[in-house]
């Protein structure tokens, strides 16, 4: 619970107020102490954080990370961090969540002999507001990366923010409209959110933008999450329920979403072919959800 003062400012606020003083007077050294405590308060803890970033103040992660930490106040996946019971600093996990993402995909394209720093063109696509876009960023560079994203705001932070390409996505895949192809295109976590009804067909679309000889990367709520919450399978593999983490878009489009092993191989058999395959990687994003690695053919 966020205490009040006698003047009606938080706890949280009033060390804000304080720290942004401290920096209008140059205090930096004053300024850094008060606002690494603000961070600590739920109510202010992005501003704080804002500050101590773009300051570049003692106890900002730019300095630990070497990369921008800049987080949008519209974040969900930063929210979906804050609201968790088991998380005591939402900051670090949600930045560490980053890098361990790109462990795991480097990892991942190293089993199939195509490394992410030999990648001349990256689309990440469903990017949110960077969680992983500025880890790949720093790996790769700006100039490598593409993200897509459709909900409203999120295209234009990452590009504002970390110099990567960026177009806007759809509800539906027909609507997309593609700029180009690129050599990989890496899908974390949306196939674990789509309804049947657009299941193979965002695989389909998405498939259509790797260009020849390169990757399509896509994970999916496998056989461990669907145990974890107790959720049964019907006779094809698959479960949808209309909830997710996300505020922005329609549960009914975006809801959460589970398959089998079985369901996935069927669905890439019936789009793309099942020869397109080239590995698969269970429980491997997070220790939670099933990887499946497509190349596409030589032109």
């Amino acid at each position: 619970m966020t205490a009040i003062s006698d003047g009606g400012l938080s706890r949280g606020a009033q060390l804000l107020e304080e720290g942004r003083a401290l920096l209008a007077r140059g205090d930096r050294t004053g300024a850094a102490q008060v606002l690494v405590r603000a961070r600590d308060e739920r109510d202010v803890v992005l501003d704080a954080h804002a500050l101590i970033e773009a300051h570049d103040l003692v106890g900002s992660f730019r300095n630990v990370m070497g990369l921008d930490c800049t987080i949008s106040a519209q974040d969900d996946i930063f929210g979906f961090f804050q609201n968790h019971h088991s998380c005591r600093n939402p900051l670090r996990d949600y930045l560490a969540d980053g890098w361990r993402t790109l462990s795991e995909l480097m990892l991942l394209l190293e089993a199939v002999d195509q490394p992410l720093l030999r990648t001349p063109r990256v689309l990440e696509f469903a990017s949110g507001h960077g969680r992983f876009t500025r880890h790949l960023v720093k790996a790769v560079g700006a100039e490598r990366v593409a993200v897509s994203d459709v909900v409203p705001g999120a295209v234009e932070f990452a590009r504002a923010t970390f110099g990567v390409d960026g177009f806007q996505s759809a509800s539906v895949p027909e609507a997309v409209r593609w700029p180009g192809q690129y050599d990989l295109v890496f899908v974390l976590s949306l196939f674990s959110h789509l309804p049947r009804a657009t299941w193979a067909r965002w695989l389909q679309a998405l498939y259509g933008a790797v260009a020849p000889g390169g990757l399509l990367v896509f994970s999916t709520h496998g056989l461990k999450a669907a145990r974890f919450d107790n959720v049964v399978l019907d006779d094809e593999g698959f479960f949808f329920a209309a909830s997710s983490e996300s505020q922005a878009i329609d549960v009914q489009e975006y809801g959460t979403t589970f398959t089998s092993p079985g369901f996935v191989r069927a669905c890439i058999a019936g789009t793309v072919g099942a020869d397109r395959l080239v590995h698969e990687a269970p429980v491997h994003f997070w220790n939670h959800q099933d990887a499946y690695v497509l190349r596409k053919g030589a032109a």
